[in-house]
């Protein structure tokens, strides 16, 4: 059988923030209405917890497809030629079976990652916030940062990084990509004071965003932390804020940024208070008031792997992109 292998630099022309954010809100409202089938992900360790290897395997009952992330996560690699994760995703379709794409996995995470936080932003954000931190200054504060340009009127970006030279060369960056000045900021609270969206895009294992620097209002999108014990946010940030996230169970088993406050008894799985698919759907609401606090915890979820995968396997049969190799799966084969 024919499989098309579709390669990194392929994936952003076939899968544009915009597309990719209303994929993802289809991809949310499928699991939010229970067609969808999503197994906590396994996660094999190397030693002294160097790197880790992910295996997230979903189904997806509007596409009728079914696939598998396989993907290494190497947090030391920021600042490197190497991305922090690296892999593929495999497309099967439901019928029979068939493996129908392998997909560069680097490129699709940095993408829809983005993009669901987008979605988020969309939902919580008050509608005229406009002042933007990112701490962060790799691939998901780039991507960040064009998908909170699609969310909102975006008039002030601060960034914050670890790292100054990378903050500086990202400002430079990103501000002739955007066409808008980027200031670069010394301390996380001279980044966040005042603004009224903050993207946490992180590999810090300890917290950097204090809750006594959110201001009335702010939306916080929390998405550098993907396991049980690291995390960007502390207590308080957690605590004083109106908490959605993109699966309940994985949060409950997976999110370190909701729980180390939960272990410390300063909230209870009630602070949940939806996900993302469940606003979409209108089960539950979002943004109460101007003045609250808004936070979407972001762990990332194998369905949007696939449904950006799938996206980008029809645009590809589509355009004509891709290289198709023969991987088994007849019968009859010679």
């Amino acid at each position: 059988m024919q499989v098309l292998v579709i390669n990194q630099s392929e994936v952003p022309q076939l899968l544009p923030m915009n597309e990719c954010m209303a994929v993802m809100a289809d991809a949310l409202k499928t699991l939010g209405q229970g067609n969808a089938i999503l197994p906590l992900r396994p996660v094999m360790w190397l030693p002294e917890k160097v790197g880790a290897l992910g295996m997230m395997p979903s189904y997806l009952g509007d596409i009728q497809s079914f696939g598998l992330k396989v993907v290494s996560v190497f947090p030391g690699n920021h600042g490197t030629e190497y991305d922090s994760h690296q892999g593929a995703v495999m497309v099967f379709e439901a019928k029979h079976g068939r493996l129908l794409a392998i997909v560069d996995a680097s490129s699709i995470t940095g993408i829809r990652t983005a993009a669901v936080t987008g979605v988020a932003t969309q939902l919580l954000a008050r509608e005229d916030a406009g002042d933007l931190a990112i701490l962060g200054s790799g691939v998901q504060a780039q991507t960040h940062l064009e998908a909170m340009m699609l969310a909102r009127k975006i008039r002030r970006v601060r960034v914050w990084s670890r790292n100054a030279d990378h903050a500086r060369q990202f400002a430079e960056r990103e501000s002739k990509r955007r066409g808008l000045s980027i200031e670069v900021m010394g301390t996380v609270k001279e980044a966040v004071m005042g603004a009224d969206i903050i993207c946490a895009t992180t590999a810090s294992p300890t917290p950097i965003l204090l809750g006594e620097w959110i201001g009335p209002g702010a939306h916080v999108n929390a998405v550098g932390s993907s396991v049980a014990f690291t995390r960007e946010l502390d207590t308080a940030a957690v605590a004083k804020s109106k908490l959605f996230v993109d699966r309940r169970e994985s949060t409950l088993n997976e999110a370190g940024d909701f729980l180390f406050p939960k272990k410390e008894g300063a909230i209870g799985d009630d602070h949940i208070k939806g996900e993302i698919g469940e606003i979409l759907l209108g089960k539950v609401k979002g943004r109460e008031s101007a003045d609250e606090i808004t936070l979407f915890k972001s762990l990332g979820l194998a369905i949007e792997d696939l449904a950006s995968a799938h996206h980008v396997y029809k645009k590809a049969l589509e355009k004509g992109v891709g290289l198709s190799v023969e991987l088994g799966g007849s019968r009859h084969a010679a």
